[in-house]
């Protein structure tokens, strides 16, 4: 059996020639064995493969992510492209329900062709009293604070230069068990910029990240006293987003361009 998949670029930007972050989109009929989309997102070997299976009575749609080499707990950029790919395929600009293991997110298309993710902002849970070695010595700048997460860490610098310019040591960051964090300070032309480290993984690091600005916006809203912010993650790729805060969500809002379009095969057996 094969099924269509699109491959989506999200968080782009004319204005910063950023290429943002790709997923592939595979819409199903039915639910698959984890290890069949495993398999498949192996193949595909996108940053994230996104998949989704439409819930009987219009309650939206059942959505799981993977990278390559295992499942992603939340993937923001994987739902931006699954937004733009329903958008087009459905006509319509949503909003459209995202059913994920801890909860729900929502993506819409708006009118200049951009889209628009809302999940519950990632909030702190601590800022650690000592910095891992590993961590400091791997990052090599300066380090204001580390806060937990529910998902990644927090890791404060002292400026844009210090996020841009920053050269990780990734067999120096994998002597530290944690399993990722996004380095983040205040912006010279945005209001804060990014980059999210995740050495345990094959990528090591992610291009322009969706779950990371989850728990970034209600931090830079919080110290910067504002709402609505513009960010960019700092990548080989690079992203940009437009930023909101709303009633616990973060909104995360941007470019997005279509790649390709391809037939894979489903494993049989799995």
């Amino acid at each position: 059996m094969e099924v269509n998949y699109q491959i989506i670029s999200v968080f782009t930007s004319q204005e910063f020639n950023f290429k943002g972050n790709p997923a592939a989109v595979l819409l199903l009929e039915n639910h698959l064995s984890t290890a069949a989309m495993q398999e498949m997102a192996r193949k595909l070997n996108q940053p994230a493969s996104t998949f989704l299976v439409k819930r009987a009575g219009g309650h939206g749609y059942d959505i799981r992510w993977f990278a390559p080499d295992a499942e992603i707990g939340l993937c923001g950029h994987g739902t931006a492209a699954a937004t733009a790919f329903l958008g087009i395929k459905k006509q319509s600009n949503g909003p459209f329900t995202f059913n994920y293991r801890d909860g729900k997110l929502t993506g819409k298309v708006n009118p200049d062709q951009t889209v628009t993710i809302g999940a519950n902002a990632i909030l702190l849970q601590g800022e650690l009293e000592e910095i891992p070695l590993p961590i400091k010595e791997g990052l090599n700048v300066p380090i204001l604070g580390m806060f937990k997460t529910s998902n990644k860490y927090l890791i404060l610098t002292d400026s844009e230069g210090s996020v841009k310019n920053m050269q990780p040591d990734f067999n120096r960051l994998q002597d530290s068990d944690i399993f990722g964090y996004a380095v983040t300070a205040k912006g010279d032309n945005v209001d804060f910029v990014s980059r999210t480290i995740v050495p345990h993984t094959l990528g090591k690091e992610d291009y322009a990240t969706g779950s990371s600005h989850a728990m970034l916006v209600p931090f830079w809203a919080e110290k910067l006293n504002k709402q609505h912010m513009k960010a960019v993650q700092w990548s080989s790729r690079g992203g940009a987003f437009l930023c909101g805060l709303k009633h616990g969500i973060a909104e995360l809002t941007g470019e997005f361009r279509i790649e390709e379009k391809q037939r894979i095969s489903i494993p049989i057996g799995l």
